[in-house]
C-alpha cells in the first residue's frame, strides 16, 4: 500500500490566496493524502473560502493560535501519514509534488528530509518571477555554507518530526531552517531534481518582505545555536545583508526627511 502524506497548511487572514492552496492539494496525482488546514481565527474571507472545501479536507481547525509555528505544530501533533509537511497559506504544491517526493521516499526510505531542489517564485498574481536551487548535501552544509532551505514541497519522516519535538516555537522567522538542522542530525536529506514541484509566493505582505531584519536575525542566532562556525559563509552572508539592509533603511529615511 502506498504511504499515506499529511499536509498542514497554517492559515490567517490570507483568504486572497487560500483557494489556490488548497486546490493545489487537493489536485495532487498522488492521493493517499490526509489535508490539514489550521486557521489561526482568520476575520477575512479565508474561512468561507475553506468551508467551500471542507468536504475534501480532513481536518479543519478554526481558533485563536499563538503563531505559524503553533499552528503548524497543531498539525503536527495530528498527522497520521509517514511523511508530513506544510504549505503556508500563500504557496502552492504543483500536481506531481507528493507523487514525486513518494517515489523518492520509496528509493531512499531512511530520509530525514526529501524536498525540490528547484523552487518557483511566484507574484501575486501566480506569475514566474525566476527560479531558486539548492542542492543541500546535509546539515554542515547548512550551516557553514548556504542556509536556504526550500520549505515549499519539502516532506519529512513523521516519526523524526515527533522525535525532535516539532517545531520550535519560538522561533517566529526561520522555524524551518530550525527543523531541518534538527532533523538532519537523525538522517540524511534526498532531493528531486528534476523540475519545480511548488511555488512559493512573494508579495507586499509575506514575512520575507516586511521583516528583512528580523529574519536575519533569526537565522543568525538559529546558526550559531546549532553550531555554525563565526567564520562560515553562511555568517558572512547574514553580515553582508544586514549591512545592505541598514543603507536601504538609511536611504529610505533620508528620502522621506527630504522629500
Amino acid at each position: 500500500m502506498e504511504p499515506l502524506v499529511s499536509i498542514i497548511t497554517p492559515s490567517y487572514n490570507q483568504g486572497q490566496f487560500i483557494e489556490a492552496t488548497i486546490l493545489s492539494v487537493l489536485n495532487q496525482t498522488y492521493k493517499n493524502i490526509q489535508y490539514i488546514i489550521v486557521d489561526g481565527g482568520s476575520t477575512d474571507n479565508t474561512m468561507n473560502v475553506v468551508r467551500q472545501y471542507q468536504d475534501k479536507i480532513d481536518i479543519v481547525i478554526h481558533e485563536k493560535d499563538k503563531g505559524q509555528s503553533d499552528a503548524i505544530n497543531k498539525g503536527f501533533k495530528l498527522a497520521e501519514g509517514q511523511l508530513v509537511g506544510w504549505i503556508n497559506s500563500d504557496d502552492i504544491l504543483y500536481p506531481e509534488c507528493v507523487e514525486e517526493i513518494v517515489k523518492l521516499y520509496h528509493l531512499n526510505n531512511d530520509g530525514a528530509v526529501y524536498y525540490g531542489s528547484i523552487l518557483d517564485r511566484i507574484d501575486a498574481n501566480g506569475n514566474l518571477i525566476k527560479q531558486k536551487h539548492a542542492l543541500i548535501s546535509d546539515k554542515v552544509y547548512l550551516l557553514n555554507h548556504n542556509y536556504d532551505v526550500i520549505q515549499q514541497g519539502s516532506f519529512y519522516s513523521t516519526e523524526l518530526v515527533k522525535m525532535v519535538n516539532y517545531v520550535d516555537e519560538s522561533i517566529h522567522y526561520c522555524m524551518d531552517l530550525d527543523l531541518w538542522l534538527r532533523l538532519l542530525e537523525h538522517g540524511p536529506i534526498y532531493a528531486y531534481k528534476v523540475k519545480p514541484i511548488a511555488g512559493f509566493r512573494t508579495w507586499e505582505a509575506t514575512k520575507t518582505s516586511t521583516g528583512t531584519t528580523k529574519f536575519l536575525k533569526d537565522i543568525k542566532k538559529t546558526l550559531l545555536k546549532h553550531g555554525a562556525s563565526a567564520h562560515s559563509k553562511t555568517l558572512r552572508k547574514i553580515y553582508y545583508y544586514s549591512f545592505k539592509s541598514r543603507v536601504k533603511n538609511i536611504l529610505l529615511k533620508y528620502h522621506l526627511l527630504s522629500s
